[in-house]
């Protein structure tokens, strides 16, 4: 896969809450509370996104992002989309960012093109399961489908919403600069505090939940650093493999093998917790719908 060493670990992480999410879908089938199939479904879905996120879906340059969002004051990727070219482009030329800023912009423009990668994918299983649904001829098939079309159609709005939602804040930031204000930094976190304000909470639920994001972004920012400190470690390492010291290539293995272990555990925590938030503020919207 060619897949530095931070990559590594997140497919590690990745595919460890993967696998933990099949094991609860494996107890609701025997459970016999699966009848849908919409839950099986949907891992097939988040599967296809880590196959094509990682570049293991049998196409070239496919991995969604490269492991450093800035090399040597370059981006690592393209956007894939001229808006937002167009808008990384006026930012990094207005002198209005510093590098680290730059940096942390540079995150959201890729969050924010994962973003449209995943709904492609999701719009692309609906219109599958569109064309199946056409040829069902058997009356509780057809109800089973309908449901499982009305949940996607669903995940598919709040999807769009996000990313329209994505969309004016990376203008709103390239043009004007950080808000020295703004309440979170971290894209992920954003999103989910812009969502969190159109479901259906009391003032009171909001602010527990402002609360939470608060934790939620700072172990956000403890996992970035240990990705640039195994960055780092995996640099000093393949330095030291060329030198011949075994005492220091094996001191620095044991560190390299630290930061490893100590970035999967924490992106499998920052993953989860993720999971968990984007449920809780699916259900209030889809309350809000109701």
């Amino acid at each position: 896969l060619h897949l530095s060493a931070v990559k590594l670990a997140e497919l590690h992480s990745d595919l460890k809450l993967q696998e933990k999410d099949e094991l609860s879908w494996k107890k609701l089938k025997a459970e016999g509370l699966d009848e849908d199939g919409e839950k099986e479904a949907k891992l097939r879905r988040n599967l296809n996104v880590i196959m094509t996120k990682y570049g293991m879906n049998g196409k070239k340059d496919s991995q969604l992002f490269d492991t450093n969002y800035i090399k040597d004051g370059t981006e690592s990727d393209t956007l894939d989309d001229p808006r937002l070219e167009k808008l990384w482009s006026k930012a990094k030329t207005s002198g209005k960012f510093s590098d680290e800023e730059l940096d942390k912009l540079w995150r959201e423009f890729k969050h924010h093109k994962e973003k449209i990668h995943e709904y492609n994918i999701l719009l692309e299983t609906v219109s599958r399961t569109e064309d199946i649904h056409k040829n069902v001829i058997n009356p509780e098939e057809n109800v089973m489908k309908e449901e499982i079309l009305h949940s996607k159609h669903r995940e598919l709005k709040e999807k769009l919403r996000s990313i329209n939602q994505g969309v004016e804040r990376l203008r709103k930031v390239s043009h004007q600069g950080y808000d020295t204000t703004s309440e979170f930094e971290e894209p992920r976190v954003i999103d989910l505090w812009d969502m969190a304000k159109s479901a259906n909470f009391t003032e009171k639920e909001l602010e527990s939940f402002r609360e939470e994001l608060k934790h939620f972004e700072a172990k956000i920012e403890k996992h970035h650093h240990y990705q640039k400190q195994l960055e780092i470690s995996h640099q000093k390492l393949k330095h030291v493999e060329g030198t011949g010291d075994k005492d220091h290539l094996n001191r620095n293995k044991e560190k390299y093998a630290m930061l490893e272990e100590k970035t999967k555990e924490l992106g499998y925590k920052v993953k989860k917790h993720l999971q968990d938030l984007s449920s809780r503020i699916s259900q209030g919207l889809h309350h809000n719908e109701l």
